[in-house]
This record gives structure tokens, sequence and C-alpha cells, in this order.
């Protein structure tokens, strides 16, 4: 039974983080209003290193509709309005000599069908994910079987693999649903 609580433990384990995962790529999506995180990924040229925008600015969300970044060092401006114009987000940066100002556009109808099929996506793959780790723990638990483990206590610790998978699975769509949500509001 310890082999088989070990083999729960790290599905879970994965489940969890499957879902961290899934959090995070949603967030990089756009809802509408601005967030920091929609720069999450964005790489500079700093000193001939890729380095991440958020080490190398501060980035802040002043009102709904616009993002500003306020580099650490003011001769990489223009580094970091290359980063974002040739990223795909789509944004336009104003450089003003100290900070550089993103205005975000209203989202029309279909950016909005479009945003809210990348998050369909997103998600699936979450579950994807999901199921892939509970293959793995019954595939562990059925060698445990072949090396003599009880058939009975195999067949328990497929069915507790399966209400992990169930919930996690469940975790996922109340994520999408409000991810969802959140793409729709006007």
């Amino acid at each position: 039974m310890e082999e088989i609580d070990l083999i729960l433990d790290e599905t879970k384990e994965l489940m969890e983080k499957a879902i961290q995962h899934t959090k995070s790529n949603l967030q990089k999506i756009r809802a509408g209003k601005s967030s920091p995180a929609m720069l999450d990924g964005l790489m500079v040229d700093y000193y001939n290193n890729d380095t991440p925008i958020s080490q190398v600015a501060s980035i802040s969300t002043p009102d709904a509709r616009s993002i500003i970044i306020k580099p650490w060092e003011k001769n990489i401006i223009g580094e970091i309005e290359r980063a974002i114009i040739n990223s795909d987000l789509g944004f336009t940066p104003q450089n003003d000599g100290e900070i550089v100002r993103i205005n975000i556009p209203p989202l029309t109808e279909e950016r909005r069908i479009a945003l809210s099929k990348q998050a369909k996506n997103e998600a699936e793959d979450g579950k994807i994910s999901i199921r892939n780790a509970r293959k793995d723990a019954n595939d562990q638990l059925k060698q445990l079987q072949k090396e003599g483990t009880s058939e009975d206590d195999v067949k328990r610790g497929e069915d507790k693999v399966q209400t992990l998978t169930n919930d996690y699975t469940k975790k996922i769509d109340d994520i999408l649903e409000h991810k969802e949500k959140e793409i729709m509001t006007v």
C-alpha cells in the first residue's frame, strides 16, 4: 500500500503542476484589461543577452487600458520598444525617453472569440497533461500488480487516480469558465 500511496502522491503533484501551468498560460491571454502578466515571456536584448523584461524594468498598469514600463537603465528603452514591436502581442509602444507606454485598444468581438478559442486550447493542453499523469499512474499500478501487489489494492489505487483526474479536470474547467467570462466581458 505504501508504494500505491507514493504513486498517488506523485500523480497529484503532476496534476497540480498541470493546473499551475494552465493558469500561467491563461494569465498571458489578454482579457480586455491590461495586466503586467501580458508581458511575461517577453525577452529584451540586454547587453547581448536575452533577458526577461521583468528583470530590466518595472511594469505597472495605471489603468485598465495602459501598461507603463520603466526601465532601470535609460539606454535600453530602444531595446524594450523593439522587443514589444517584434513580439506577437500586437501592441504599439510609445517612448518618451523615460518610460515606454503601451495603450491597449479595446477588444473587438471577433478578437474576443479568437482569444476564447486560444483559452480553450490552453485548457485542453492542461487536461491532456492530467490524463497523461493518470496513464502513467495506472501503468505503475499495473506494474505493481505484476510484482505481486493484490488486485484489490491496485483496483482501489486506480479508483483513487480516476477520482484525482476528475477533480483536477473539473478545476481546469472552472478556471477556463472564469477566463472566458473575463474575455467576453465588455
